[in-house]
């Protein structure tokens, strides 16, 4: 009996749409969903391709050639381990899979030593692109067992996203380090959505400017150092209409959701004495939008400032904001890369820096025009501890990092909240603050605790008895 080549479980969007890019690459795909109804829509919706449908876990596995490659793009979570352990039952060792869920790294690790305990390979892949990149081709993170994926390597060269001819996709390192790259790659999307809300909202409740202004604000900038996907799918949300010929983002309920993994990403800074306060920040913002309730209370009871802060000319005092927000989302990407490369010495992943910031160029949701200046800094040197000490970092801060200052004293005079550009110049400061302010606070917790402290004038650890 003739058999296909590759295996899909979760025939969700994501899934199906999977299936459909590998089947487009030349390969014969076997699709299997727990619930049948979804199985027989994608059959249904794309007949003539080579895509078999099974609705046994069973018949599905036995239907694949060995070693079999299976993909699993199911729910992250309670419904992955399920899923795994159901597999296990039917797969040969050296059957390999990959799992393009948004799984916890953690979790990842505990799933790798447990298959390959077992003899199986493992693959922990994070997929970004969303919907669109997994039908087109996403930008693709695997980690785990080397050889597995050289034997994968030929379809996730096929099926991810192009920059210039070059697959975006690249051996992360081993347990765990796939989809731990892809926790940090959301927590920079996080904060990246976050400051150009920010700018959407200085521009339009600050400068009173109309959603067509800024929709062409938004595409000039997308023109220059700016470029990138989230500028590209905002320019476009702003001129949106519904039925009634109505802007439709002026219709959008402002309660932010999340699925976790910002705040995955966010538990690990503070596990690793990382300061990653933009993302922290964005994910904050977005539990505040979640407390609509209190906040239309709070808006008839708390008073703000009075709106006297007038901008002369407002074509450079925009030229201001589009320096913050550059500006900004090089903090950002900084950090995001600071606490992967301490999570890199920490589980020594050997990770290689300038290869995941290649894998962001295309298909993914953070691709920027930046990452070619990240990625040129890691060719470089390797090892820096952060790209805000590079040449190129080092003049583009310097020159926009006055323009930052001067858009939240307009934000903050006339009451408008800005919490991820506010974190971002202030980790700046305090990044090349060569003394901070919490001398202080070791002198307190001597005083009460006699935690110790040391002293800037000779070596040694030292105790105050501060009362006589």
């Amino acid at each position: 009996m003739f058999k296909q080549q590759v295996g899909v479980i979760g025939m969700a969007t994501m899934g199906k749409n999977l299936a459909l890019n590998i089947e487009n690459k030349g390969y014969t795909v076997s699709i299997f969903n727990r619930t049948p109804k979804n199985t027989n829509e994608v059959i249904l919706n794309n007949p003539n391709k080579n895509i078999k449908p099974y609705y046994t876990l069973q018949s599905f596995v036995n239907s694949i050639i060995q070693p079999r490659r299976i993909f699993i793009m199911v729910k992250s979570g309670k419904a992955t381990i399920e899923v795994i352990n159901c597999l296990i039952k039917f797969i040969n060792k050296k059957d390999i899979i990959i799992d393009c869920g948004n799984t916890y790294y953690k979790n990842s690790i505990k799933i790798n030593n447990k298959l390959n305990k077992m003899g199986f390979y493992y693959i922990g892949a994070g997929i970004s692109g969303g919907e669109e990149g997994a039908l087109k081709g996403p930008a693709i993170m695997p980690g785990g067992n080397l050889k597995a994926y050289k034997l994968i390597l030929p379809i996730l060269k096929k099926i991810s996203a192009l920059y210039k001819n070059e697959p975006c996709v690249n051996y992360i390192g081993k347990n765990g380090s796939g989809h731990y790259v892809k926790m940090i790659h959301n927590g920079i999307e996080y904060s990246n959505m976050q400051l150009i809300s920010e700018t959407y909202f200085i521009l339009k409740k600050g400068l009173n400017l109309n959603n067509k202004q800024i929709n062409k604000i938004f595409e000039n900038w997308n023109n220059g150092e700016l470029n990138s996907y989230l500028i590209e799918i905002t320019k476009n949300i702003l001129i949106k209409k519904d039925k009634n010929k109505k802007y439709l983002i002026d219709a959008i309920s402002d309660e932010a959701n999340n699925k976790g993994t910002g705040k995955w990403m966010c538990k690990e800074a503070l596990d690793l004495k990382e300061p990653l306060c933009l993302i922290t920040q964005s994910v904050f913002i977005r539990y505040i939008s979640n407390i609509k309730k209190q906040r239309l209370i709070a808006s008839k009871n708390l008073i703000g400032p009075k709106k006297i802060y007038k901008i002369k000319n407002k074509i450079n005092f925009i030229k201001k904001i589009q320096k913050s927000l550059y500006f900004s989302k090089i903090i950002s990407y900084a950090q995001g890369f600071s606490q992967l490369s301490k999570a890199s010495k920490k589980y020594k992943w050997n990770l290689n820096f300038s290869n995941i910031a290649k894998i962001f160029r295309s298909g993914c949701i953070i691709r920027a025009k930046l990452l070619q200046n990240i990625i040129n800094s890691y060719i470089k040197n390797p090892n820096i501890e952060n790209i805000l000490l590079t040449k190129y970092f080092i003049n583009i801060t310097n020159n926009y990092q006055n323009s930052l200052r001067d858009v939240i004293t307009f934000s903050i005079q006339l009451g408008i909240p800005t919490p991820v550009f506010n974190a971002s110049i202030t980790y700046y400061d305090s990044y090349r603050c060569s003394n901070l302010s919490t001398n202080l606070i070791q002198a307190q917790r001597d005083y009460f605790g006699a935690h110790t402290y040391k002293r800037v004038d000779k070596n040694g650890i030292y105790h105050t008895k501060w009362i006589k």
